[in-house]
């Protein structure tokens, strides 16, 4: 049984095409012809394998009306693009308990293309490296006490695409419009339209991300390419240090809900989704970008686009910074959310398919939370309507995966 990608408060159709059925098609020969890295392989072959008999499942079986059909386990592999809804509706709802009553502003770091063969090299640590530049970026300006003069609350989450899935490793940040003093115990307000110049932004953020280069290739944790003995390195870096960063600042958000509105859909998103694929004649791949346009891509092309963007083993690609950080969820945050104490947290929902809002619980067992998000009940008969639909373990030759859980 497939499972829709959906964003929180986004409830879209299912496409009819699948990524999955590039992969299974196009996916041997593509393999023989590119040099791809284990976890790429794995990624390839979870998505190829997802819902499928070969991850084994069990039985769905009325006893009303003896209607029955298999459904297949998922592979939980984070690249797949049909097993994020859930991880993604239990993560934002985790996040609730941790938002503060405040305004919240978006911030967007880009990677320069000048670094971007770099970046391909070595991706943990300029992904990690950009991460902390945008992070550490933010933090700075909000401890100036000429800006705010106290500690920020930012959430980062690295994205490695543009819409038509080229490489563009890029960073959204969600700021808090306002910081916390933590030795007066006081709340800080920024303005609700401004947080900081975006020239000093990318002043900045250009400093810590090509001194952080830097490091790394003095400390050997930089893999040039073959052909360069570090000149070509320090003369980019140095270009880069004289050209000015574009730092870009969306509007900020107009309430709380809003911002769990998108981090649902960005923090769990992967390349391309299901949804935006338009058509597959067996050669060659359409998907939508943006602004109704669209782009068409050879099988090969587009498989070659989309292991680009799978991300080095056990990366942690969303990030928490400042009053936000771990280390301050039962301390300073908390302090900071007593300083604000006069302002009340809206109320964040979940908006249920065909129903009124309801707020998601980050312990609701899976099948709760599906049918909270597209509406689907897999205790509900889909012939008779009964909601004695019961699940048994099938055996199938060669299957693996999770083992049932009744």
């Amino acid at each position: 049984m497939g499972l829709p990608h959906r964003a929180c408060g986004d409830v879209r159709a299912q496409s009819s095409v699948e990524i999955a059925d590039v992969v299974r098609q196009h996916g041997p020969a593509f393999r023989r012809a590119h040099l791809l890295s284990r976890d790429q392989h794995r990624a390839l072959d979870a998505i190829e394998r997802c819902r499928t008999a070969a991850l084994g499942g069990h039985l769905e079986v009325c006893p009303d009306c003896g209607f029955e059909r298999p459904a297949y386990n998922s592979c939980r592999n984070r690249h797949c693009p049909k097993c994020q809804s859930l991880a993604q509706a239990r993560w934002v709802a985790q996040r609730m308990r941790r938002l503060l009553p405040t305004g919240y502003f978006h911030v967007v770091f880009t990677l320069p293309s000048e670094l971007r063969t770099i970046a391909r090299r070595n991706p943990a640590r300029v992904f990690a490296l950009l991460l902390e530049s945008a992070a550490e970026t933010l933090l700075e300006l909000g401890r100036d006490p000429k800006r705010l003069g106290g500690l920020l609350g930012v959430t980062t989450v690295l994205h490695t695409w543009a819409r038509d899935l080229r490489f563009h490793p890029h960073v959204h940040c969600i700021v808090t419009a306002g910081a916390f003093r933590t030795g007066a115990n006081e709340w800080l307000a920024g303005s609700p339209r401004y947080l900081f110049p975006v020239k000093v932004l990318g002043s900045l953020f250009r400093g810590k991300l090509l001194d952080g280069l830097r490091r790394a290739r003095r400390d050997g944790d930089l893999l040039l390419d073959d052909d360069d003995d570090g000149h070509r390195f320090e003369a980019t870096v140095d270009k880069l240090y004289r050209s000015d960063w574009v730092v870009y600042a969306k509007r900020p958000f107009g309430s709380a809900e809003h911002v769990l509105r998108y981090l649902g859909r960005y923090t769990h998103r992967v390349g391309i989704s299901n949804q935006r694929l338009v058509s597959f004649d067996h050669e060659r791949v359409t998907f939508r970008t943006k602004h109704g346009a669209s782009v068409t891509l050879p099988a090969d092309e587009f498989l070659r686009r989309f292991v680009a963007h799978v991300l080095p083993p056990r990366f942690v690609k969303i990030r928490h910074y400042g009053l936000l950080a771990p280390a301050h969820a039962t301390t300073t945050l908390e302090a900071a959310r007593a300083a604000i104490a006069e302002h009340r947290r809206p109320a964040v929902t979940c908006q249920m398919a065909g129903s009124a809002a309801a707020p998601i619980s980050a312990h609701l067992d899976w099948r709760e939370l599906l049918r909270l998000l597209t509406g689907v009940d897999l205790t509900r008969c889909p012939d008779c309507g009964s909601q004695r639909l019961e699940r048994k373990p099938i055996a199938l030759p060669g299957s693996r995966g999770p083992p049932f859980v009744a």
